[in-house]
Order: C-alpha cells, then sequence, then structure tokens
C-alpha cells in the first residue's frame, strides 16, 4: 500500500505538506537513489533521504491510530508557537516518537473546554470538514436577557460576514439574573461563530466552554489543563462517524490503560492557565490600591524600601553625625548615646572581670579532681 510522499514527510514531522512540496520540486528529496517528484508516491521498503540524510517512516494504516482529549484553561492558544511568547496548548501534551499530534478544530485564548488532538491527519480532516457536519456543543454564559425573538433568531440563521449561521438547538440550563447559562450546538467551526452569533442579537458572551466534539464527551474527572488518551472504543465510534475504517491495535495498553484508570478514581488536580488571569489579578490589585494624598503621600516619598528616611531628606546635623558615624554599627551608637560618667564606669568595671584572663587565676589555688562529679560512678 503506498502513500503521497509529502504526506509522509509532514506526519514525520518536517514541516507542513505545502512547506514539503516545496523542498520536493528543489530537489533536496530521493526515493530509492533517485529525485523525488511532488505528488509520488511511496512505499514501505522504499529508501526515503533528504539532503542526503536518511528518514525512517511508516505507512499511515500501519501505525496505531491514537486520539487525546484536552480540557483546555483560559489563557492558552491553540499554535505549536506564538511570536509573543504566550503558552500553547501544545506545550502540555505527551511525546510522540517518530510522530505528531495533530489538532482537531481551535478554540480562541478566552474559550475553555475540549480540544482533540490525533496522530491521524485524515480523522483530523474528516472531523474538521464542514461537509461532514460534525457537532460541537458549548456552555454559554451570556450577559443580558435572552428573549424568545432572540433565540428563534439564533435558531433560523442570522447572517455574519463570513456568512450565514445558525445554531442547531438552544437550550437553557441556569442562572440567575443577567449571567445565564445556555447549551448550543453547531455543525461548523467557524473562527468565533458561537461569540459573533450571540453578538448579532446585541448579547455579549463572558464565558464559552465547549463540552462535546462529535461522539466525545468532556468526561468529568478531566481537570482543567489536563489530557487523557482515548481506549479502542471511542475512537473506533469517532472514526465511524467520519466512515473512516479501524485499525489494528488501536487502543491502549499496559502504563497508558493504566494511568486513565487512576485518573478516573482519583483526579488530577486542576492546573489553570497563567497568562490571562494572572493579568487580571494584576488589574485587580491596581483598582484596589487607594490613592494616598497630603502629607501621607510625602511621608511615604521620603522613606527608602526598609523604612528609613532617606538621606536626602535628613536634617543637617543627622547627615553630619551619619558621616562623623563612619561604619559604626549599633555599639557605636550606644556609646555616643550614654553619659560620659556611665561611659567611664563600664570601661573600668570591664577589665575586672575574670572570664578570658588566665594570668589572674590563683596557682595554689585546690582543684577537684577528674570524675567527682555525681554522674560516674566510682568502680
Amino acid at each position: 500500500m503506498s502513500e503521497k510522499l509529502q504526506k509522509v514527510l509532514a506526519r514525520v514531522g518536517l514541516g507542513s505538506r505545502r512547506y514539503m512540496e516545496e523542498v520536493i520540486a528543489a530537489g533536496r528529496v530521493s526515493v530509492n537513489g533517485q529525485v523525488a517528484q511532488v505528488g509520488e508516491r511511496i512505499e514501505p521498503g522504499d529508501e526515503l533521504r533528504i539532503d542526503g540524510r536518511k528518514v525512517q517512516f511508516q505507512i499511515e494504516d500501519e501505525i496505531r491510530r491514537r486520539v487525546l482529549i484536552y480540557y483546555k484553561p483560559e489563557g492558552e492558544i491553540c499554535s505549536r508557537s506564538d511570536p509573543e511568547n504566550r503558552p500553547t496548548v501544545f506545550e502540555q501534551l505527551p511525546q510522540i516518537a517518530g510522530d505528531r499530534w495533530v489538532m482537531v478544530g481551535r478554540l480562541d485564548i478566552n474559550s475553555t473546554g475540549l480540544l482533540l488532538f490525533t496522530n491521524d491527519g485524515e480523522l483530523a480532516n474528516r472531523l474538521m470538514h464542514p461537509s461532514n457536519e460534525i457537532e460541537r456543543e458549548y456552555a454559554v454564559r451570556v450577559m443580558g436577557e435572552v428573549t424568545p425573538q432572540l433565540k428563534n433568531n439564533m435558531l433560523k440563521g442570522v447572517t455574519l460576514d463570513d456568512g450565514p449561521a445558525k445554531f442547531e438547538s438552544f437550550t437553557e440550563i441556569g442562572g440567575e439574573g443577567i449571567n445565564r447559562w445556555f447549551q448550543v450546538v453547531v455543525k461548523e467551526g467557524r473562527n468565533r461563530e458561537v461569540r459573533r452569533i450571540f453578538e448579532s442579537q446585541g448579547l455579549k458572551v463572558s464565558r464559552l466552554l465547549r463540552t462535546r466534539y462529535g461522539t466525545v464527551i468532556l468526561p468529568r474527572e478531566l481537570r482543567t489543563g489536563r489530557w487523557m488518551e482515548l481506549d479502542k472504543q471511542d475512537i473506533d465510534n469517532l472514526t465511524k462517524s467520519v466512515e473512516l475504517k479501524p485499525r489494528q491495535g488501536t487502543g491502549l495498553f499496559g502504563m497508558a490503560k493504566r494511568r486513565n484508570e487512576r485518573m478516573q478514581d482519583k483526579p488530577m488536580a486542576a492546573r489553570r492557565g497563567g497568562f490571562l488571569r494572572q493579568q487580571r489579578r494584576d488589574n485587580e490589585e491596581e483598582t484596589q490600591q487607594k490613592p494616598v494624598y497630603g502629607r501621607e503621600r510625602e511621608r511615604r516619598d521620603d522613606m527608602n524600601q526598609f523604612g528609613q528616611r532617606r538621606d536626602d531628606k535628613a536634617q543637617p546635623s543627622q547627615q553630619s553625625e551619619r558621616r562623623s558615624s563612619g561604619n559604626q554599627g549599633s555599639y557605636g551608637q550606644r556609646d555616643r548615646q550614654e553619659a560620659p560618667a556611665n561611659r567611664e564606669r563600664r570601661d573600668d568595671n570591664f577589665g575586672n572581670r575574670d572570664f578570658g584572663n588566665r594570668e589572674r587565676r590563683d596557682e595554689n589555688a585546690p582543684r577537684k579532681p577528674y570524675g567527682t562529679k555525681k554522674i560516674f560512678k566510682k568502680f
């Protein structure tokens, strides 16, 4: 069974399919010693080289199909890299030898919930393609009153910048006041589609959580920022929904299976996204700080980081005293504060003490013999 060359190179992790086509067209790829052409097919046992270096590969049908579910936290972006150095969802995924994870759909930086990753590019493409009409279910918190008329408008369809859009179902699931939760379903994965449908009716989405993608439901035991690998039955149900054949060896075995069982019994603690949450926390601290005016502000300005008055704000007499004292510590300060008479008396009595003066001891005084203490016994 053969497979297109650019598809094999992209799956190995050397770059996107489009980039691999450019590499092949540049004559940098060879198959069995012959320069390859774009669109050429490769079979098991062929020798594949890029820039003279041998590349190990497997035909896609021979690779074990794997699917991960990830609970995306707020503040992470759905990209492999970010020029602004923001955290990405790929940073939290396990490494996969000789292969790479392909993301199924996207969530914007402010949204949370279910993300799917797989090592099967064909499965990912079919799950995302609008022609397959795979359902995406969301829990949405909306600021504002959703009247029956607005609900009907969103179910019948609204016009967005990139064409018409609608909700397949719309259900109220709780909440009070202006913040109410709704459950909506769409069959397309356009950019910010759910938010834009609500915005077309003058409503603002304050929270958006994806709870289902196709046949995969976000598990209760999966916490924010954690991932879990699907077993054979769940993967087969997912592939069946997009009319793909199951593969041999699909499913969890050994340590991977025991890990999932442990997570169901004892879920791991949530790992919160840090970028937006820290940003919000900093803004709250700035707003909570009360402004300081008058003498209190002048006093704080005069103090250094240790709570002491700055030298440039001190009185002239204090500045001259500090300069004269040099590097004297607390003893030097105490000597300056004591009266002269007390200081002379203390200096005279200091030399009359017995400790540390071996020459002042009486050599004729009897000494206690060793071993006369009560704790020693005489044998």
